[in-house]
């Protein structure tokens, strides 16, 4: 029986199921077998039949119905078609260009702003993602500064295939480090804790006898933080910084070593010779390779190499002052004589051949000269000048030298200088008339008239040299007269600095600009210190704008820091005639006649005041003021009696109520808050005072009730909260303490005085943990507070502050309370010159915080000189602050009344410990 013969593999069946492809992968196509044969389109009669009936009804005149084919092949997003029947004429045609018009109108104004736009977006994107390329360009530059040694140098890339990863791996694994704790290294090796007293000192030694002292460790930690502290307080406070990252690269990738350096110079010594013997005209070259050799201290051969240029290069200037330089000036003579042969209009190689002389007649024969080779030159006539010690022989000089250089202006003006005054007057109309278009000229005849006492003359003279200027277009801009009157100033000429601002400061200027460009420029020279200048811009400013108050403020405020007294009260005075409507500027008058001690002239400021603006509560309260702070009460009552009939307004009525509760007359004081509550029912400081006099009288149930009826009416008044939360700690009602703050802050979620109030309640009550829950959050709610940051670091453990402190000052930067915060933390440490500095930067950013001021003055009591001290109290009576935690309580202390401001900074410097 034999057996059936076996099919060949491709003529086999498919097995059921089969997909061909699937098996490799080949799947999500589509074949005709999937979708039958494709569809039949008509015949090829079907189609004749067709044309020939459109033929035939074309011929008898039957229109065509091609709607359907128009509608199936209609756009449906260009109606264009809706209008296509229709002519186009010129009214088409003129509104077609009127609407192309304004698009282009419209796009042309929203250029600018779209392309800005763009500019902008496209800088942030690339700042946001720099190209390859602008990342490693200062790596690139650097490596220009590669030798061919660190080159050669250069490992060879090893192998990193995969076949040796497992090693890799490996290596990694034994190259691996941990940080071991100090725990570790101290116990030496011991099973258990050591509880005897350490007697090493922090200090640990190993087997071969190394000492390793934990406490210098330590030690170096604290000040790499101070430093760091220092650095972000720089960058912060003063804007600058003393890191350049790219600067930084390239100086480390630019240092090579002494090996290095003598490999180099031989290479350039090679090259440099092969410069100078292609091409021996080259007097750069004979220079370069004369200093490579001075710097590879071979003097010699520098000397030689130089000669040799100096022979191949007799017509350059420069070969010959490097030969004099690099020789003795016995030699130097020589050389330079040599020079001069080659060279003899080489204005600096005389120059150089006088100085090598050390006698003055010597030098003068150099000099004289030179003069003969060159008689044009003004620098020889001005060393032929200076040489000359009589000045009788000076002026035969200077006027030799002006009959040849009669346009040089310096010459004419130190000839001016040496003559009398009238002769210099002749000599500067010689000049004039030799050089039409010099300033100086007409600068120096106005100063000549100014120092012969004829002030008159000064102002003609400007303005006859203003008026010849403009006509021979030598008149200089405003900015560079500003300056030219600022020299004038420093000379002493102060006539002739107001005569050039007075004829010169209006100069191409729009009227609209004048105002602010003349107060930048008066700001501009007090900066530089040219005070007569400033004067003089202010005054001019002044006639031109009288009414502006800003000008008025801004010359007060010059006189007031550098004028006197009787210049003050000038300008004061005119302020006060020009706007008597401005209370401002006559608060401003009486307050300075008070500082002055001038208590009438005080009082008849603010009566001429009270004529100009009747019924100004500003000036009431100003002259009840200056009432109560010399003790005469009786007549600050009536005047605040007659204020309350006139004028009535709250702070009147706050006023009045402070004034009694100053005099200690509770009862009085009572009824006047309750006066004014009726007046002004939403008045928070009416609320705090009247529960105040009942906390000061002992009626602790009245002022809880009127701290909670000012809570109702004023409910964002954070004051309020704050005394009402202090009443109730003050009777050791804790909860209720909290529960008055849990209410302030739904109300004043943002507010960082509720949040420190919050966490030190929770601290003065031994409750750490809630304290700092409640730190965590405010950090959250007012991250910006410099307050709450220094909370947070007085409540860290002290190897913790510094990095806290650093955390603090990058996210809320020239914070003052926060900069206080710094200084006395440098107190704490006992260094007094970094303190001394934070307490500067903290009263700079804000002058206005008195407890900055007492913290100074504590720390110059201890660390301080008698002359610094008298220097800082100056300072705080000029700046008289209002704010500050302590400063604001101490201020508003009934006790404290009548007391100098001198005297509240000593009590305030006494509640501050270091």
């Amino acid at each position: 029986m034999f057996a059936a013969p076996r099919r060949d593999f491709l003529n086999e069946p498919a097995p059921e199921n089969y997909v061909p492809g699937l098996g490799r992968g080949a799947t999500g196509f589509t074949t005709r077998s999937d979708i039958g044969p494709a569809r039949e389109g008509p015949s090829e009669d079907a189609i004749k039949a067709a044309l020939a009936k459109r033929a035939e009804a074309l011929e008898n005149g039957e229109a065509v119905d091609e709607e359907d084919d128009n509608e199936r092949f209609r756009d449906n997003e260009n109606d264009e078609g809706l209008f296509a029947s229709g002519t186009y004429d010129e009214d088409d045609e003129e509104a077609d260009r009127i609407y192309k018009e304004v698009d282009e109108r419209m796009d042309s104004r929203r250029k600018a702003r779209r392309e800005a736009r763009e500019k902008r977006e496209q800088e942030e994107y690339e700042l946001k993602n720099p190209k390859m390329s602008k990342q490693f360009a200062d790596l690139k530059r650097a490596l220009s500064t590669v030798t061919d040694y660190e080159w050669a140098s250069i490992p060879e890339v090893g192998d990193l295939t995969g076949r040796n990863r497992r090693g890799r791996q490996i290596l990694q694994q034994e190259r691996r480090f941990y940080a071991v704790p100090d725990s570790v290294l101290t116990s030496r090796g011991q099973a258990a804790y050591d509880n005897a007293i350490d007697t090493t000192d922090g200090t640990t030694s190993s087997v071969d006898g190394t000492i390793t002292d934990f406490r210098q460790i330590s030690e170096a930690k604290d000040k790499m933080l101070g430093m760091r502290l220092d650095q972000a307080g720089t960058d912060s406070v003063s804007g600058a910084t003393n890191i350049d990252p790219k600067g930084y690269l390239t100086s480390l990738s630019s240092t090579i070593t002494r090996s290095d350096e003598i490999s180099s110079i031989a290479k350039n010594r090679e090259l440099l010779l092969s410069v100078v013997k292609t091409d021996p005209k080259h007097a750069n070259g004979w220079i370069a390779i004369a200093k490579l050799e001075e710097q590879s201290n071979r003097l010699s051969s520098a000397r030689k190499l130089i000669q040799q240029g100096c022979d191949s290069c007799p017509k350059s200037e420069d070969v010959w002052l490097e030969n004099m330089r690099l020789n003795q000036p016995v030699h130097a003579k020589i050389i330079a004589a040599k020079a001069v042969q080659n060279l003899p209009r080489s204005v600096k190689l005389w120059l150089e051949a006088m100085k090598l002389e050390t006698d003055v007649n010597a030098k003068k024969r150099v000099i004289r000269k030179a003069l003969e080779n060159i008689p044009q030159s003004v620098t020889l006539w001005k060393e032929a000048v200076n040489l000359e010690e009589d000045p009788t022989n000076a002026k035969i000089l200077l006027a030799r030298a002006v009959e040849l250089i009669p346009l040089s202006v310096d010459l004419w003006l130190a000839l001016a200088r040496l003559e009398t005054d009238e002769n210099a007057r002749k000599v500067l109309n010689k000049a004039r008339q030799a050089v039409r278009t010099s300033h100086e000229i007409w600068i120096a005849a106005a100063k000549l008239e100014e120092n012969a006492g004829n002030p008159a003359r000064v102002e003609i003279v400007i303005k006859r040299g203003i008026a010849e200027l403009q006509r021979r277009g030598g008149m200089l801009e405003r900015d560079q007269w500003i300056t030219e009157s600022e020299e004038c100033e420093k000379e002493g000429a102060v006539i002739t600095c107001q005569a050039i601002i007075r004829s010169t400061l209006g100069q191409g200027l729009e009227e609209e600009d004048q105002e602010a460009i003349w107060l930048d420029d008066a700001r501009n020279s007090v900066a530089r210190g040219c005070y007569e200048t400033a004067r003089a811009i202010y005054a001019y400013a002044l006639r031109v704008f009288p009414s502006v108050q800003v000008l008025w403020r801004e010359a007060t405020n010059l006189e007031k820091q550098h004028g006197t007294k009787e210049s003050l009260f000038d300008v004061l005075e005119s302020a006060v005639e020009a706007c008597p409507t401005s209370k401002d500027l006559w608060l401003l008058y009486s307050k300075e006649k008070l500082i002055s001690s001038d208590l009438e002239g005080a009082r008849s400021v603010l009566s001429r005041a009270f004529e100009h603006n009747p019924n100004d509560e500003d000036i009431w309260l100003a002259a009840v003021d200056i009432e109560a702070e010399n003790n005469q009460h009786d007549r600050a009552r009536l005047l605040l009696s007659r204020a309350r009939q006139e004028a009535g307004t709250e702070r009147v009525w706050i006023k009045s109520v402070v004034l009694e509760r100053q005099l200690k007359d509770s009862e009085a004081a009572l009824e006047l808050v309750n006066q004014a509550l009726h007046e002004y029912p939403k008045s928070a400081k009416s609320w705090m005072m009247k529960g105040q006099i009942y906390e000061v009288n002992n009626r602790i149930a009245q002022a809880r009730e009127a701290y909670l009826s000012g809570t109702k009416s004023c409910p964002t008044s954070v004051t309020l909260w704050l005394l009402l939360s202090r009443l109730e700690e003050s009777q050791g009602i804790i909860i209720r303490c909290r529960s008055v703050l849990e209410r302030a802050a739904l109300v004043n979620s943002k507010s960082p005085e509720l949040w420190l109030e919050r966490i030190r309640v929770e601290k003065r009550a031994n409750n750490i943990n809630q304290a700092k829950n409640l730190l965590a959050k405010a950090l959250q709610e007012c991250s910006m507070s410099g307050a709450i940051w220094a909370e947070s670091v007085s409540m860290e453990p002290r190897t913790q502050r510094k990095p806290r402190l650093i955390a603090g000052l990058k996210t809320c930067e020239n914070d003052p309370i926060l900069i206080a915060a710094i200084a006395r933390l440098f107190w704490s440490e006992r260094r007094a010159d970094k303190a001394k500095s934070w307490f500067e930067k903290a009263i700079k950013a804000d002058s206005d915080v008195g407890d900055h001021w007492a913290m100074m003055n504590k720390f110059l009591q201890i660390y301080g000189t008698e002359q610094e001290r008298n220097d800082l109290i100056a300072k705080f009576i000029m700046a008289d602050p209002h704010h500050g935690e302590l400063w604001t309580k101490i201020m508003k202390d009934v006790n404290n009344f009548g007391k100098s401001k001198e005297e509240l900074l000593e009590l305030a410097s006494s509640q501050i410990s270091p």
